[in-house]
């Protein structure tokens, strides 16, 4: 829609220019706190790693970053889909790539932009500034340019260097092609492919195809102009190898009786003609970006047996080329490798295929909706969010580098390396994906922001309801709502808005005043107090709650979070004793989880075990085991102020009733975060050598300096607070929330509402 892509396009603007501009930063990963780290860091420290790299190279992996270093490198002659735009113009994307390196396999970047379209010269720079790399990611060059760089650069270097844009979609595509022929019982020697498409990626999948069964005088390759057989005169050297000498001219022609189409195209080349004249159970893979050959619909009303895959998410087998380069690359720096070669692809590929056909985590069958998720023909390949990717798919690749000869590290304890690659990513890296994920594939949830006449909850709220993550309500005054989004250029044909005040409205605001009543009519509330609270925002947002016009709430406030909760209270009540607010922390080792952030001043040590009982159900909830630490300034016992010995109280009671619960304390903070040095000096502990991810504070003063330090020294995202304990589905957020934050715990409100209803 247009109006989506006008909000994307202003979205996507800010997100790339509001704080640091850009998407990815070089970080420390050493202390430089005092001079003597610095002496150590540089001069005159560095000398001693500086000679033992000239004596043996080797030690490069040893003393620097280049075996968890790739560049991301390109000339900005093919970017996405805009074309030759040239180097400076395709920094954004190659950023981004950086960005997935780091999130789905923590590999740092260099982003390199080469500013040349000569092929000797864009070679000769890529070599020069090799030694700095473990690995060498080419992106968006285009063809026939991009096969000579990479196969010159392949035989001149030691380390591994792939184009993705030909690579990847060939490793998935396949690994969707093997499970699909599997699932149609079709022998993948005996199957016709056609192939539409002659650019880097449709010239890579080919002879990837035919590299796992598919017989060469069985594939046919369309261009632009038709197919490519040996009479045409026009041919550079890619396509003369997939010349045909069979005697077919167009694409129509070529698809009658084939088993398998690969489109790597344009939008509504393929006819439903054309794929009814296919061979029985016909596999289709449509792959033109944003729009492919044919649509989804369009294809499965033209064929009821057809096995259909696109590279959009919101439709059945995404080919998604996430699902491939990260952990291709994890694979080949952790075993030094010198090239990705196509043993490694193929292992890539296989593994793909395989982990399609395990059970699904249930925290994946969440996140991509109610659906059951298993092997079958609306999923071929694993999803993106799958946590398994990067422990299948990088050992798999590894153990290819190793038995082919070009790895110059061997691993031996394959256990121990997959333990260290789940450690590297944390618990769950991905967690705020996930959430999201949950909400797009669940039912839309309406959800009402009671402070909708601010920039950044209107802001938000277009964000949110372009990206159909729920159906935004904005509560407050028209003419000032379009007033912002006038001046922000903010679409608002997707957003709801209660002007609460104005005449309109006063038959819901009487009716929402005699329901206050009901309620509250007992308890000191007069006829006219209720009906003035409902020129109130929050008052009135909590009734169109209650009066079942919504599924989840966002309240703003600017006053004292407990305060802000009273009328909350008052109409909801609670499911337990004790109200909590928890705050996911975001950090490069995974999401932690703080309680109690907002509400509980100095609670008892009841108090404290049912806000860990409630952090943890929460917890729970996103497919995550809680391990939980009650903080003290005191290890099991060392001090016996009254504080120390309430958190050790609250401790037993969760031990008594919840024996299953992985709970401890009380213990200081670098204790919790130091399972080696726990381990070692409280051996009885529960915990054992686990790590926390789930931190429960004596005081509220605690909690609430703790998030916000970790927030902004810590450089972790700061997402909250979640409220825990209430019967309704509501939130409560400081007005002066970042949009970022708004949205984040919208979306986790409106995936409330189905843990809410027990599902």
């Amino acid at each position: 829609m247009k109006s989506n892509t006008k909000n994307l396009k202003e979205e996507a603007l800010q997100y790339h220019s509001e704080g640091r501009p850009g998407k990815i930063e070089v970080v420390p990963t050493k202390p430089y706190s005092s001079q003597h780290d610095l002496s150590l860091a540089y001069s005159p420290g560095v000398a001693a790693p500086c000679l033992e790299i000239e004596k043996n190279p080797e030690d490069a992996y040893k003393y620097t970053a280049k075996g968890n270093l790739v560049a991301v490198i390109s000339n900005g002659s093919a970017v996405l889909g805009l074309g030759n735009i040239g180097a400076m113009a395709g920094k954004p994307v190659m950023e981004g790539k950086g960005l997935l390196f780091k999130t789905f396999a923590d590999i740092d970047v260099f982003d390199i932009e080469v500013d040349t379209g000569d092929v000797d010269k864009f070679i000769e720079t890529v070599r020069n500034i090799s030694p700095t790399f473990g690995g060498i990611n080419l992106e968006d060059i285009k063809a026939p340019e991009c096969f000579e760089i990479e196969e010159r650069l392949k035989q001149e270097l030691d380390i591994p260097v792939m184009h993705d844009d030909q690579h990847g979609t060939a490793i998935i595509s396949a690994a969707a092609l093997l499970n699909a022929l599997e699932l149609v019982g079709k022998d993948i020697s005996q199957v016709r492919v056609v192939v539409n498409g002659a650019g880097a990626a449709a010239v890579s999948c080919a002879k990837l195809y035919l590299t796992v069964g598919i017989r060469p005088g069985n594939m046919i390759m369309c261009d632009s102009k038709g197919v490519i057989n040996t009479a045409r005169q026009d041919l550079n050297q890619s396509k003369k190898a997939f010349a045909t000498k069979l005697p077919v001219n167009t694409l129509e022609e070529a698809l009658v009786g084939a088993d398998v189409f690969l489109g790597l195209s344009v939008a509504d080349v393929l006819t439903p003609e054309m794929v009814r004249s296919m061979a029985e159970n016909p596999i289709v893979m449509a792959l033109a970006n944003p729009d492919p050959e044919i649509s989804y619909e369009a294809a499965m009303a033209a064929r009821p047996d057809i096995i259909f895959a696109t590279g959009r998410s919101d439709y059945p087998n995404q080919v998604n080329n996430v699902l491939g380069f990260p952990y291709i690359f994890r694979g080949a720096l952790d075993v030094r490798a010198t090239k990705i070669n196509e043993e490694m692809k193929i292992a890539a590929t296989r593994a793909l295929a395989e982990l399609a056909k395990e059970p699904v985590p249930d925290i994946v069958a969440t996140a991509y909706g109610s659906t059951p998720i298993k092997f079958g023909r609306d999923y071929l390949i694993p999803k993106p969010l799958d946590p398994r990717l990067i422990s299948s798919i990088s050992v798999a690749v590894a153990k290819a580098a190793i038995e082919s000869g070009v790895a110059r590290h061997v691993i031996t304890d394959w256990d121990a390396y997959r333990d260290s690659l789940e450690k590297r990513m944390g618990r769950d890296s991905k967690l705020l994906r996930r959430i999201r994920s949950m909400a797009v594939n669940a039912p839309k949830r309406r959800v009402l922001f009671s402070e909708g006449d601010t920039e950044n909850t209107i802001k938000a709220a277009v964000s949110l309801a372009s990206e159909e993550l729920l159906i935004p309500v904005l509560v407050g005054e028209r003419h000032e709502i379009d007033e912002i989004a006038r001046e922000n250029h903010l679409d608002l044909s997707q957003v709801e808005i209660l002007d609460f005040r104005t005449d309109a409205e006063a038959a819901r605001r009487e009716r929402f005043a005699r329901r206050a009543l009901d309620l509250m009519g007992r308890r000191g509330l007069s006829p006219a107090e209720a009906l003035k609270n409902m020129k109130q925002r929050d008052w009135f947002t909590l009734m169109a709650m209650e009066e079942g016009e919504a599924d989840a709430a966002v309240i703003g406030y600017s006053r004292r979070y407990t305060k802000a909760l009273e009328p909350v209270k008052e109409v909801f009540g609670r499911s337990r004793q004790t109200l909590a607010a928890m705050h996911i922390v975001t950090t490069t080792q995974g999401p932690m989880f703080f309680a109690d952030t907002a509400i509980n001043d100095s609670p008892t040590a009841e108090q404290l075990a049912d806000i860990a009982a409630l952090t943890a159900e929460e917890v729970r909830r996103y497919g995550i085991e809680p391990v939980i630490a009650l903080l003290s300034n005191s290890n099991f016992g060392t001090d016996t102020q009254a504080e120390s010995l309430k958190v050790a109280r609250a401790v037993e009671i969760l031990h008594e009733k919840y024996p299953d619960l992985i709970v401890d304390g009380e213990m200081k903070a670098d204790i919790a975060l130091r399972p080696d040095v726990r381990a070692k000096s409280y051996p009885f502990t529960k915990i054992g050598t686990r790590e926390v991810n789930t931190f429960i504070f004596p005081n509220l003063s605690a909690a609430n300096i703790s998030y916000k330090i970790m927030g902004r020294l810590g450089g972790a995202e700061v997402t909250g607070p979640v409220l825990l304990g209430l019967d309704a589905n509501i939130h409560l957020q400081a007005e002066t929330a970042s949009v970022r934050s708004m949205r984040n715990l919208a979306v986790i409100a409106a995936v409330h509402t189905d843990w809410k209803k027990g599902k």
